[in-house]
């Protein structure tokens, strides 16, 4: 018979990879405790590790990065913008030389 799948909360998660962090028991021995596949133990391990780093970074950081994205999104807008400036001046320049009818375009 099918077992019915468990809806595991980050909390739940979390303690998980922390108990593994802690090394006093195996993986393997945490996984048939709580009745999870060891992969799945060492993927949240991992996961956790992962994150650490940004726990310490504090908002400063967060912050430093909301601007270095707002910057090149501004970067990207002005692009864009010149872009579409040269198309129009090309396609009224290629008009005047009759290369693109004005029906064309529309």
């Amino acid at each position: 018979m099918k077992r019915k799948r468990r809806h595991l909360t980050p909390e739940f998660k979390a303690c998980i990879a922390i108990e593994v962090l802690q090394g006093i028991k195996t993986i393997n021995e945490i996984a048939k405790a709580n009745e999870l596949a060891p992969t799945q133990v060492s993927q949240w391990k991992k996961e956790l590790e992962g994150r650490v780093p940004e726990s310490f970074a504090g908002k400063n950081h967060a912050k430093s990065e909301l601007a270095l994205k707002e910057k090149q999104e501004q970067r990207l807008e002005r692009k864009v913008g010149q872009l579409v400036m040269e198309k129009e001046f090309l396609e009224k320049s290629a008009r005047s030389w009759g290369s693109i009818s004005a029906k064309s375009h529309d």
